[in-house]
């Protein structure tokens, strides 16, 4: 019996297909990224045509690199054919692939790249995500996003960003650039390179990240573009005064004029993007892992955290072009963002915090008490608020002039420019100052995962019992006792550089020596950190919040401040905590007291960096014993000026004291590289770099300030050892520190097939020099010091030879050794048979050795160095819909988190491995063409952060859950 089949229209098509879509994404959300590649077209040459020069190197600023929007253009629009014979149009993820294999394979430079889908549509939640799919690339978790990158072992302290080939100044602490400061909308590629070229300005030791927007002349015509997402916390909203809803939208508008020759590109995009942590922080742990003397937790720390990023930003880029022999470009770029977060959580000091005779253990298993009692305890329970906002400015200008036939003259002049502050506040309630209000009974209990429950018996609801007040009493200001019931920290950060560059370029004609470059660039970067930190205390009487003048050491709770939502850290064993409104109270409860510790005082500094770079290069274009080759030999010369202003502060009997201190240094560094790539058979090549590339030390690190220290319990006559117990002392920065050196060695076989997709092999090794020693220490001749001590002193000081200290300083004293190896294989199944065109698979690999050494002999981990990377992506596209899954996996590693008072501290990372999944449709004709709806999920394996301490992972420290993430969008393309 026959059975007739409805006929839908094109619009109900796709309204089903949509819907479908949407269905899907209930069970299947997040992605993959298009990371690397998918060969071109395979009637393209095997090599570079003579005249496509600037693929050889980072094209000069403000030029895709190698022409990637038009090759791109060209990808998108052709077509293949399916077993049916109709028409498909290859976009979305096979396009990006094929772009950014494009551009890996004209390349001489070895690299990966990352390509837009579409015009504003570059893939993934955010530009480090995408990245971290790349071979080599890893991204360290920061409040559940992707942040800080590691390239081949070496963290972001080690490469560089750059924006359409200009060096970018960062709203971070340091060097590291923060990827959430740039909407992904806003790039068509994002570019790795991992071995130099002379012409690339700043190169990074580990790698050079580019990113390039898109140029409004290599686009075949008018385009509007709008996209939208919806995104949703699987973690329901930990703190009532946060969501777990978010949303993410952004319009590009690029057009043409002037007989196509004038061009604009403009971008708009506004995020709002939630996240909620259960966050878990052990202090440590007591005892020798025995079962006579097992490790006792002495402390913990479990919070409920809230973040909430806002962020807007736009960019306009004006290209001009009047004839073949002037080309102008223009970029700008500005984003806004504000990042808000609310924490609540009870700090638990328990064993070595308590007496012996309040600590009972339970059981005991493997070196470890599996539980404990501990009485007498006196929590602090903390309502802490965290805002930061930052601007971040780029402005570029670039000219290319054509002076002959062979000659071109490059102009480019640019600006970066952010601004940072933090408004970080702290409050604290507890039973009584310093221990003396009523105490609690805490049951402690080890978990499988490493964590500890804590199950109290106070009520920390319990408004007639919790006071504001400083429960441990460890307020103090450096010569007396305060009331520290809170704390607020406001640190600024201004980064700016100015840069102008100039090269000429020309040709030779029937030579292997294709071309040659020489260029000069100067830069100038300066970097002012601004610290205000205060002691916060209970409204009433008293002065600078000390005890002695009569400060009262507790107040009861506003019941203004009471949010009437009480907030469970029932993940760990706590019933509820008390919600209070940080703000309410830093406005209305607290009197403030300006920190002018020394070690607070001498943390302004500014440092500058006047750079001068001249280079030289020579490009070889041609056939050499019938192979096809191409390279360059070439040089930089780098000379630097460093500069460092602040402080000298120290404090002597109560008396703080502070100078002016200016310190600036000069030194040149000769950089030669080389690069060469063979095809030695149809579509294989192999590729060699070697390469001298420097990069300089964290800003905070080049600082002038010094915190000097006068110990005077230290003297006296019967010191038993004055090189234990210095009576002087001195930490700081160090101004004189020279860059990191890398002698580099890169080498690439790459294979493309005919059918599409290839496969690459790539190993790497650096010898590294003038590596710096952070924990640096030398002893130092305080002489100078004396007459500020009383006769007496001077002469016990003399007696005991005590007027030479250790003074703690960063130096280049390391050198060690990376050594790797990574692989890639890009495979569309339509390769292998037709039944599978749609599908493919991108995977990667990478194993990282290293050998650091510091003078001493210390021998030390890279951070951010898992030796152990791997990701794999399944993908399929045709008709319009669009499915990919990926996975990736790193194995343990040093991560940067954030220490006491928000300093930073390194601690061993477990390993991790993170799914994430999406689907989509298009509609690929009709009205409705260009509409397209998709679906995502990130973390679907609901995989923890989690530290350890002592290179033993049962030692758990930190222990991060940041849940999963849902996407819906939507985009639509005029």
């Amino acid at each position: 019996m026959s059975r007739s089949v409805p006929s839908f229209s094109l619009r109900t098509r796709c309204a089903l297909r949509s819907t479908t879509v949407g269905l899907g994404s209930l069970f299947l959300v997040t992605g993959g990224a298009a990371f690397a590649q998918e060969v071109p077209n395979p009637q393209s040459p095997n090599a570079n045509p003579p005249a496509a020069a600037t693929v050889q190197a980072p094209a000069p600023a403000a030029e895709p690199t190698p022409n990637q929007d038009a090759e791109q253009a060209q990808t998108v629009a052709n077509a293949t054919q399916d077993d049916g014979g109709s028409d498909i149009v290859v976009t979305g993820i096979r396009a990006s692939l094929a772009s950014s294999a494009k551009i890996k394979r004209d390349s001489t430079l070895i690299v990966d790249s990352v390509s837009a889908e579409d015009v504003g549509k570059l893939p993934d939640v955010s530009i480090a995500d995408s990245l971290a799919r790349l071979p080599g690339v890893t991204a360290q978790r920061l409040e559940g996003r992707d942040q800080r990158l590691s390239i081949r072992g070496l963290g972001p302290d080690f490469s560089t960003t750059l924006l359409n080939g200009r060096e970018q100044v960062t709203v971070g602490d340091n060097r590291g650039v923060e990827y959430d400061q740039y909407p992904s909308e806003f790039f068509r590629n994002v570019n790795v390179y991992k071995s130099a070229d002379a012409s690339l300005i700043a190169a990074g030791i580990s790698g050079t990240v580019d990113l390039r927007m898109l140029r409004p002349l290599d686009q075949p015509g008018r385009v509007f573009a709008i996209n939208a997402r919806g995104q949703m916390n699987g973690i329901d909203s930990l703190n009532p005064d946060s969501s777990r809803y978010g949303y993410r939208a952004s319009a590009t508008y690029v057009d043409k004029f002037a007989g196509d020759t004038l061009g604009i590109a403009l971008g708009v995009s506004a995020t709002q993007t939630p996240s909620q942590d259960e966050r878990y922080n052990a202090w440590g742990y007591n005892g020798a892992g025995t079962a006579a003397s097992p490790y006792v937790l002495s402390g913990a720390k479990p919070y409920v955290q809230s973040n909430e990023l806002k962020r807007y930003g736009g960019v306009a880029t004006i290209e001009w072009q009047p004839s073949e022999n002037f080309h102008s470009t223009f970029d700008g770029l500005y984003s806004h963002f504000e990042e808000t977060q609310h924490l609540r959580g009870i700090e638990f000091p328990l064993a070595g915090n308590v007496s012996a005779a309040n600590q009972a253990i339970g059981g005991v298993s493997n070196g470890f008490a599996t539980s404990a009692t501990f009485t007498g305890v006196h929590a602090i329970q903390r309502n802490d608020y965290n805002q930061r906002k930052a601007d971040n400015f780029s402005l570029g200008w670039n000219n290319d002039l054509k002076l002959s036939d062979s000659i071109h003259l490059n102009v480019d002049a640019s600006w970066s420019h952010a601004k940072r502050t933090d408004f970080l506040l702290e409050t604290y309630t507890g039973t009584g100052y310093g221990g003396s209000g009523p105490a609690d009974t805490v049951r402690v209990s080890q978990n499988s995962n490493g964590t500890y429950s804590i199950v109290p018996t106070l009520d920390y609801t319990n408004t007639s019992i919790l006071r504001l007040t400083d429960p441990q009493g460890w307020g103090y200001n450096g010569t007396q006792a305060v009331v520290q019931a809170g704390f607020l920290n406001q640190p600024s950060f201004k980064d700016d550089l100015k840069s102008l560059r100039a090269s000429l370029n020309g040709e030779f004609e029937g030579s292997l020596v294709r071309g040659w470059e020489v260029g000069a660039n100067y830069s100038r970067r300066q970097k002012t950190s601004a610290y205000q930190s205060y002691f916060l205390c209970p409204k009433g009487a008293g002065s600078n919040c000390t005890v002695t003048s009569g400060t009262p050491t507790s107040a009861a709770i506003p019941a203004e401040a009471l949010l009437g939502e009480n907030v469970p850290l029932a993940y760990l064993g706590v019933p509820a905590m008390l919600a209070l409104n940080p703000l309410y109270l830093y406005n209305n409860a607290y009197n403030s007291y300006y920190d002018n510790r020394p070690s607070s005082l001498v943390r302004d500094n500014v440092v500058t960096e006047n750079v001068w770079t001249g280079y030289a290069k020579i490009n070889i274009d041609g056939q050499l014993g019938g192979k096809n080759v191409k390279g360059s030999l070439g040089a930089q010369v780098v000379h630097s000026e460093q500069r460092g202003t602040g402080q000298i502060a120290s404090v002597n009997n109560g008396v703080v004291t502070i100078a002016p201190a200016d310190q600036k240094v000069n030194y040149t560094n000769f950089l030669p590289s080389a690069t060469l790539a063979v095809e030695l058979i149809p579509s294989g090549y192999i590729k060699m770099g070697a390469s001298q590339t420097m990069v300089r030390p964290r800003l905070d690190q080049e600082r002038v300030t010094q915190d000097v220290s006068v110990n005077v319990a230290n003297i006296v006559a019967n010191n038993p050892n004055v090189a234990l117990n210095p009576v002087f002392s001195s930490s700081g920065g160090n101004v004189a520190l020279r860059p990191y050196q890398s002698t580099n060695i890169d080498l690439s076989f790459e294979k493309y097939f005919a059918g599409g997709g290839y496969v690459a092999l790539s190993g790497y090794f650096k010898h590294l020099t003038d590596f710096v020693d952070p924990n640096n220490s030398y002893a130092y001749d305080f002489s100078s010091l004396l007459p500020g001590l009383t006769p007496a002193q001077q002469a016990i000081v003399t007696q005991i030879g005590g007027t030479t200290g250790p003074v703690s300083a960063p130096a280049n004293t390391g050198r060690g050794e990376v050594l790797g190896v990574e692989g890639t294989i890009s495979l569309p199944f339509k390769a292998i048979t037709s039944t599978l065109d749609g599908f493919g698979v991108f995977v990667t690999g990478n194993y990282t050795d290293s050998s650091i050494k510091y003078a001493n002999n210390t021998t030390i981990t890279l951070p951010g160095l898992s030796d152990w990377t791997a990701s794999g992506t399944l993908y399929f596209e045709k008709w319009g819909f669009q499915a990919r899954a990926n996975y990736r996996y790193r194995s343990s590693f040093l991560a940067e988190v954030a220490g006491l008072s928000a300093s930073p501290t390194y601690r061993t990372a477990k390993s991790e491995g993170i799914l994430d999944a999406q689907i989509g449709y298009e509609c690929q004709s009709g009205f409705l063409k260009g509409f397209s709806i998709l679906a995502q999920g990130k973390n679907l394996t609901d995989r923890p952060f989690i530290t350890y301490q002592n290179n033993d992972p049962r030692q758990v420290i930190d222990y991060q859950r940041y849940g999963r993430d849902y996407y819906i969008g939507i985009s639509y393309k005029f």
